[in-house]
């Protein structure tokens, strides 16, 4: 390849067609192929080597914990969740519908785990998604009241197709932090985009969790409203095997 299309390439971003224009080049000096197929056959692996770091872009921007999958979920050790529904959520029918989707019980029974792998596959099929710590996010929203980006981050939450609040539980907030957390959920709804939501308190905890009656009331009305529920009663994983 001479200097010329290697400088064009590169000025281009053409990564991959930078990596094997030589190899493709003797290529096509051995078999003759039409302009046609030849372009096609360099834009192909272009088009798939985009794509590759596109996923990888979006996995890394969603702040996974790490790359669960349904395929390696111990379902023996929990056969009380209901896999068919589960793997019936992963074609991910519910995100076109905005749709959520709330995962409730103990500590350690995989809730993590399926949610996360749901999201990632979410991340695959070329959706916007975050992994967040439900303690994290309530942390940025106080940290945004000092300076008045709050707007700002809602923002940035309401862009996501997909949202997951990991361990929303009993934590110690400020009603600023609650109301900026009734406020992302209400324009999600109202935007038809969805949140999974894993948690150790079933719905009526909620009330002494967040406070404000009402306005505990209008969330759950809300999020229950285009919603599955999946309870997970088992016993942790994180118990040794016998």
């Amino acid at each position: 390849m001479d200097d010329d299309l290697d400088q064009l390439l590169k000025g281009l971003k053409l990564k991959r067609l930078r990596e094997i224009m030589d190899n493709e080049l003797a290529w096509a000096e051995e078999n003759s192929p039409s302009y046609t197929e030849l372009l096609k056959r360099l834009f192909r692996q272009e088009y798939t080597a985009q794509q590759d770091r596109f996923l990888e872009y979006r996995i890394d921007r969603a702040m996974l914990p790490e790359r669960w999958s349904l395929q390696t979920f111990p379902w023996v050790r929990q056969p009380t969740i209901d896999r068919p529904l589960i793997e019936q959520l992963a074609e991910l029918d519910f995100i076109g519908r905005g749709a959520n989707l709330v995962m409730i019980g103990p500590t350690g029974v995989g809730k993590t785990g399926l949610a996360s792998a749901i999201l990632l596959k979410a991340l695959y099929q070329g959706f916007r998604g975050l992994f967040v710590k439900a303690q994290n996010l309530f942390d940025e929203m106080y940290t945004t009241l000092a300076d008045h980006s709050s707007r700002k981050l809602l923002d940035r939450l309401l862009r996501l197709d997909l949202l997951l609040v990991d361990e929303l539980g009993y934590l110690n907030l400020r009603p600023e932090q609650t109301n900026i957390f009734f406020k992302l959920m209400e324009e999600r709804y109202a935007r038809g985009r969805s949140t999974i939501i894993t948690t150790n308190l079933d719905y009526d905890e909620w009330y002494a969790f967040l406070g404000q009656k009402e306005m505990v009331g209008a969330l759950l009305d809300r999020l229950r409203h285009r919603c599955t529920t999946i309870r997970i009663n088992g016993q942790s994983l994180r118990t040794p095997l016998a």
